[in-house]
């Protein structure tokens, strides 16, 4: 699994001839560096800023993963330093095994209407359009507070490292009228617009978000479709600083 912390990268590494783990410690700017000509050109599309920032590059770390760790390592977990864990942490490591052919990344949908908000010009071209809707039917997004990335995956999708190019990007920034400021998770959102057939789709219950801050924002009336997650929760995600439940 990985941790981003504030002043360096963790990659613990299960070491299959061993008991144990490997840890290994990646240096932020030596990171931020190796991404920067992958990511460059998206950023502008998905960062808080006017522009694409050298800094910045680091909110896309889980996009180019595969490009950056050694081969050797074939699948991470990345998470949020915001989460409360519920039960072990191998099971969540299980769900690579439930991937279908053609899927690289693991992750739950957004339970906000923030994605309903950010394409609401392509919804509007588009009535009858999934895009920004809430599930079990719609397309809400994704929320890259818990992911599994199967990084052999990555490297062998030709359709994943196409969509990485800057024409790519632009492409489909252009289609969908899109203008994030999440980072990776714009990035995964979008693609999955276009190509769910990269995602596994995990159980709101391995990402149970407790951020609300859209009930209060214009979308009282709908929130709830997006925010309800039936089923014992397993991670529960204090994401926009919300408290997470004692236990």
């Amino acid at each position: 699994y990985k941790l981003l912390g504030s002043g360096s990268l963790i990659v613990c590494v299960q070491c299959p001839a061993q008991k144990g783990l490997w840890v290994i410690f990646h240096d932020v700017d030596v990171l931020t560096e190796q991404l920067f000509p992958v990511v460059e050109a998206m950023q502008k599309h998905f960062s808080a800023g006017s522009g694409s920032y050298y800094s910045d590059s680091i909110f896309f770390l889980s996009v180019a993963m595969h490009r950056i760790m050694p081969t050797e390592i074939e699948r991470i977990i990345q998470l949020d330093l915001d989460l409360k864990y519920k039960t072990n942490i191998r099971e969540l490591f299980e769900e690579f095994d439930h991937f279908l052919q053609g899927a690289v990344i693991g992750i739950a949908r957004e339970m906000q209407p923030v994605y309903r908000h950010t394409f609401w010009q392509f919804r509007r071209e588009n009535p009858q359009t999934k895009v920004g809707e809430p599930p079990p039917d719609g397309l809400p997004g994704f929320n890259s507070g818990v992911m599994l990335l199967n990084l052999e995956a990555m490297r062998q999708s030709q359709l994943y490292n196409q969509l990485l190019e800057p024409d790519m990007v632009r492409q489909l920034t252009e289609k969908y009228h899109f203008k994030g400021h999440l980072g990776d998770q714009d990035f995964f959102t979008m693609i999955g617009m276009e190509h769910p057939e990269l995602f596994h789709v995990l159980d709101c219950t391995w990402n149970r978000q407790l951020c609300s801050w859209w009930r209060e924002h214009g979308y009282s009336d709908v929130f709830d479709q997006y925010f309800r997650c039936e089923g014992q929760v397993r991670i529960y995600h204090g994401n926009c600083n919300t408290p997470i439940p004692e236990d």
